[in-house]
Parts: C-alpha cells; sequence; structure tokens
C-alpha cells in the first residue's frame, strides 16, 4: 500500500506490479478521480470528512485499511507522513512493514537539530547553528548577536522549503521568525525552528544511500540541486556539473559514514552545502525517497523502488548485486519540475481543467506523472506538480539539449503552465554560466519572463543577448553551445 497520492503513488505502484506484488492506494473524497486510484489493484477512502491534506495525515484510517484489507508494506512516499517516526511505528505495531528507515532512525533524522548532533558525533562538518529548536524570538536574537547576520530559520521538524526564512538585518527578524514559524506548523503540525548561519551562495549537493539490515550501505552518487525556487528545487542534475573529483569523494565517504553511525536502513538522502572555497557542510538527512530520485535511477540503472521494496524484505546489498564497486556512473541525467502556475499572478498555483495535453517525449526522455492528460482536473488542494521530465543522455551537453527540445514540446492548455519559461531560461543560464554558480533562487526572473506577456521562444533569445559581455565573449556558435556550456 501507499500512504500517498499522485506520481510518487504511481511511481512506487509500476514498481511493485514488476516485482508480481498486489497494490493498494488510498485516496481521498476531493481525490476520487485522480490518476493514482485507477493505477492499483484496490483503492480505499480515508479521511471521510476532514480537510483534503489532513485526510492523507490521517494516521488511524490508513492503519485501519492497511489491517482490513492484509497489507503486508506501506510505502510513504514523500511529503505527508513519509518522515513522521509515529507513523512508521504505527505500521509495525499493525504488523505491518514501514518501506524505511526504523522509527527510531527517522525520529533522530526528523529532528534536524539532533540530526545536526549525529553528524558531529560521526566526524561530519555542519553549518553553525542552535543545539536545539528555539521557543522565542529572543533566542534568535541571541544567536544573531553572536554569529551576526545572515541567518536562516528552519523547520525543525520538515523539509521542502517551508518553514525557511533569511534574515539579513535586525530589522526583519520578528518578521520571518513569525512567519517560518506559522508556515513549520502549518506543514508539518510543529512550529518548531532552529536557526543557521546562512552561507552565501553555495552548492546544494546530496548524496543517495542505501542500507540494509546487516550495515551495509552503498552510495549511488551525488545529485546537483542547486536551481532553486522559494527554497525548493526546481532543477536537479546527476552527477554534479564541475565537481572536484576529490570533493566528490569527501562528500560521499561523509554520506556513508554518517548512515552508518546511526544505523540508517532503506533509501536516503544526504545533503550538504559546499561553500565557494571547496568547503561543505552537512545539513539534513531526508529519511525517504527523493522527488529527484529518477535522475540517480538514470545515471546507476538501480531501481530505487525495487531495491527499497526488497530491502524491507529482509535482502541485503550484497545479495542486491549492490555492492560499492559495482555502482558505477553511466552518463547525465537531468530533471525538470513542470508544475501549473500563472506567471500573472506571481507564479501562484493554477487550477481548472487540462484542455489540451501534448507532452515532449522521445529517446533519453523519462515522463513521471499522475494528472497530466487532457480532461485532468487539477486541484487547489495539493502540490502543483504536473509531471517530471528526466533527460539522459551519455554527457551534460547531450542531456540539457534533450531537456530543451523535450520542454519545447510541450503544448497544454486549460490551466496556466508558466513553469516552461523559467526552465528554459534555467537552461540558458546554465550555459551562459557553466553551472558553477551556487544556489540560485529564481525567482527574480520571474520579471522577465512576465515583462510585456511575451512567450518564451521570444524572450529567450532577448535573455541571452542581454548577457554579460564577458560571457558571451567566448560563446560559440548555437549547435555547440551545450557542449561549451558543461565544458
Amino acid at each position: 500500500m501507499v500512504a500517498n497520492r499522485g506520481e510518487i503513488a504511481i511511481r512506487v505502484f509500476r514498481a511493485c506490479t514488476e516485482l508480481g506484488i498486489r497494490t493498494v492506494a488510498v485516496y481521498t473524497e476531493q481525490d476520487t478521480g485522480q490518476m493514482h486510484r485507477q493505477k492499483a489493484d484496490e483503492a480505499y477512502l480515508i479521511g471521510r470528512g476532514l480537510p483534503p491534506v489532513q485526510a492523507y495525515l490521517h494516521i488511524p484510517d490508513i492503519i485501519k485499511v492497511a489491517k482490513e484489507n492484509d497489507v503486508d508494506a506501506v510505502h510513504p512516499g514523500y511529503g505527508f507522513l513519509s518522515e513522521r517516526a509515529d507513523f512508521a511505528q504505527a505500521c509495525i505495531e499493525a504488523g505491518v512493514r514501514f518501506i524505511g528507515p526504523t522509527p527510531e532512525v527517522v525520529r533522530k533524522m526528523g529532528d534536524k537539530v539532533e540530526a545536526r548532533a549525529i553528524a558531529m558525533a560521526a566526524g561530519v562538518r555542519v553549518v553553525p547553528g542552535t543545539d536545539s529548536p528555539i521557543s522565542s524570538l529572543s533566542e534568535a536574537q541571541e544567536f544573531s548577536n553572536t554569529y551576526g547576520f545572515p541567518i536562516i530559520f528552519k523547520a525543525a521538524y520538515g523539509g521542502g522549503g517551508r518553514g525557511m526564512r533569511v534574515v539579513r538585518s535586525y530589522e526583519e527578524l520578528e518578521e520571518n521568525y513569525t512567519r517560518a514559524f506559522s508556515e513549520a506548523l502549518s506543514a508539518f503540525g510543529n512550529g518548531a525552528l532552529f536557526v543557521e548561519k546562512f552561507v552565501e551562495k553555495p552548492r546544494h549537493i546530496e548524496v543517495q544511500i542505501l542500507g540494509d539490515k546487516y550495515g551495509n550501505v552503498v552510495h549511488l552518487y551525488e545529485r546537483d540541486c542547486s536551481i532553486q525556487r522559494r527554497h525548493q528545487k526546481v532543477v536537479e542534475i546527476a552527477p554534479a556539473a564541475h565537481l572536484d573529483s576529490q570533493l566528490r569523494s569527501k562528500l560521499t565517504s561523509d554520506a556513508v559514514k554518517l548512515a552508518k553511525h546511526v544505523g540508517y536502513e532503506n533509501a536516503g538522502t544526504v545533503e550538504f552545502l559546499v561553500d565557494k572555497h571547496g568547503k561543505h557542510f552537512f545539513i539534513e538527512v531526508n529519511s525517504r525517497l527523493q522527488v529527484e530520485h529518477t535522475v540517480t535511477e538514470e545515471i546507476t540503472d538501480v531501481d530505487l523502488v525495487h531495491a527499497q521494496i526488497h530491502i524491507a524484505e529482509g535482502k541485503s546489498l550484497p545479495e542486491l548485486g549492490l555492492k560499492q564497486d559495482n555502482v558505477r556512473i553511466n552518463g547525465c541525467a537531468i530533471q525538470c519540475r513542470v508544475t501549473t502556475e500563472n506567471p500573472a499572478r506571481g507564479f501562484q498555483p493554477d487550477t481548472g481543467r487540462i484542455e489540451v495535453f501534448r507532452s515532449g517525449e522521445g529517446m533519453g526522455i523519462r515522463l513521471d506523472s499522475a494528472s497530466a492528460f487532457q480532461g485532468a482536473l487539477i486541484s487547489p488542494h495539493y502540490d502543483s506538480l504536473l509531471v517530471k521530465v528526466i533527460a539522459h543522455g551519455k554527457d551534460n551537453p547531450t542531456a540539457a539539449s534533450k531537456m530543451s527540445r523535450a520542454l519545447a514540446e510541450f503544448r497544454i492548455r486549460g490551466v496556466k503552465v508558466g513553469s516552461f519559461s523559467w526552465l528554459h531560461l534555467t537552461l540558458v543560464y546554465g550555459f551562459a554560466f557553466r553551472w558553477r554558480s551556487g544556489v540560485q533562487n529564481i525567482d527574480r526572473w520571474a520579471g522577465i519572463l512576465t515583462s510585456g506577456g511575451h512567450p518564451c521562444w521570444i524572450v529567450l533569445p532577448t535573455f541571452y543577448c542581454l548577457l554579460p559581455g564577458c560571457c558571451r565573449a567566448e560563446a560559440p556558435a548555437l549547435e555547440s553551445r551545450w557542449a561549451w556550456a558543461f565544458r
């Protein structure tokens, strides 16, 4: 059973079908027509009478469905209950396997402050921050007096950019503390925050790990998630471009060391910031499957969901053929998240019925979706993700050119899909600056994309022409631009 909805539920159902496992979906009153319900062998209503999001967070209903229908295992997907230790514990107490780490590890990693302490005990460098969640504005003021600005508030019991606020001056402190607390409380049911010194323009690099019940841990290399909007990833690349081999070795080694220290089982991601001097800092562990797991699958040819299920069954990594020496990088993969957003309203999520849908496909393109079809109703209640587009090629330039071509082929009418504009722009940006700069929050590009209502195909050449002379001076002919961008 998948205790989730949308494209991640379908992703897990497909893996189960390939393994000969029957599947069970859960859905809410607002999701009766959703595709994930149709893709499962059985489907059951949960959260009757509850608000849409709360229904997927209602543990008693989910456990009831699992017990009444002889469910053997529950996959939490990502978001919702995926990093809730009480849910993992409830599954085990009900006699149902939880496809993920043990409840104790989920608890430790879900508490960002405790995760920091564990990282330090394992000898992994961390960003300066509070030793425990803060409970008042005065504690944040005290931290800023000690370390200076900028600082960043983060939700202590969740991620995904929610509850995250950067503060650059004393005057901004109170407002951002209040907003971060409110966002964390709304998203995770707990408004606790911790504070860190904010690292300016780092690269956001994460390492995919797999662990089994017998103490074996392997890494599946890294992903670069530095292109973000509102602190949420929008473009992910594996492996990271222009990453020094020694730094790659340090990142993967620290990720494995931390996982072994905590006794990590199943799939997880260890996230780091890399500053302009090449120093890396641990920031958190996501004790679940990531939205961007697809790019790792493409470059390693390892089905992470298959691996998750087999590990939950009690198989060891060597039994699955997953020894570190056997894990190899094959080419490059890029993922772009296409979302239903309205550029005219500051890229706020748009809703309605999709009247026309034509996707970009072809060799080297993978599409993971749930609502991407003509006639689909886009709900206002959930995430605005419409489809994940994954391009795989023999190298970075090949993957980038495939992605650009695929995005250009999409035609969607009925709902606004403004993300195409800034996804194209991201590729141009990567071309111009060779994917070397740090985290780029691309919200500031929205004005370029919407000014005068010009479509993307007009805006992008204009943007290219306006690039700084130092970037354009050595730019080659367009036919070789991707090779130059990743040189």
